[in-house]
């Protein structure tokens, strides 16, 4: 595995050497699941989009398996105030969008965002790109095992509100989910979760991704909340 000082303009691998057992059934899901699977929105054929990469970050803490998330600052230009995946936009020192560029992207981006250490993340496995209509964004979602966990944190108040790690079994719980509806009537899967409500692009990757491994429980999707909801 590469560690991540060789990040910094040098090769950046992906491993499935060493994972927990419990990460098998995404990594099957990473390597079968169709685009169409994940979203209905995808990346422009005329190869439009800004290119950016985010990183979907398991980790191992006090219950078991969880996910690193972040809530981004309300002054941002882009999806403000939205919890998310850690990640941005490729610069041009990443390199090659269809090659090692996402996988630098999602590691610096992670770092200069939590605060994350990248020599303690095992990269792992690569979703199909998206597409963010709102933003014009075409993200490569990045998955990662939290071989070595690091301290996170706030790194820029100007960027990110707050850091923090959610359980997959909170992620699974029924209670904890819902139905996300816009102001201009547009719906999708949400969660209620560390005081934040998990909604859009990141809410819908983490659907599919619990979905597809296997881990969703039936919950009702009938509960509908209003995208202004607060803890």
């Amino acid at each position: 595995m590469t560690k991540a000082s060789e990040t910094q303009g040098g090769p950046v691998t992906l491993s499935k050497e060493g994972l927990p057992d419990w990460l098998e059934p995404v990594v099957r899901a990473a390597e079968t699941v169709e685009p169409l699977q994940l979203s209905r929105f995808l990346p422009p054929e005329n190869g439009s989009g800004r290119q950016s990469a985010v990183l979907i970050l398991f980790g191992e803490g006090e219950r078991g398996p969880e996910l690193l998330l972040m809530e981004r600052a309300g002054s941002l230009r882009s999806h403000a105030g939205q919890p998310s995946f850690p990640g941005g936009a490729l610069d041009p020192e990443d390199g090659d969008p269809q090659g090692e560029g996402p996988l630098r992207a999602a590691l610096r981006e992670a770092e200069e965002e939590t605060g994350l250490d990248p020599s303690g993340v095992q990269l792992f496995g690569v979703l199909p790109r998206l597409y963010i209509p709102v933003s014009g964004f075409v993200v490569t979602p990045v998955l990662g095992w939290w071989r070595e966990p690091s301290q996170v944190g706030v790194v820029d108040p100007n960027e990110t509100a707050r850091v923090f790690t959610v359980p997959v079994a909170d992620l699974t719980d029924p209670a904890n989910r819902a139905t996300a509806v816009h102001p201009r009537g547009h719906t999708g899967p949400a969660f209620l979760v560390e005081s934040a409500l998990v909604w859009g692009f990141t809410a819908g990757v983490i659907d599919r991704l619990l979905h597809f491994a296997g881990w969703e429980r039936p919950w009702d999707r009938g509960r509908r909340v209003p995208l202004d909801w607060h803890a």
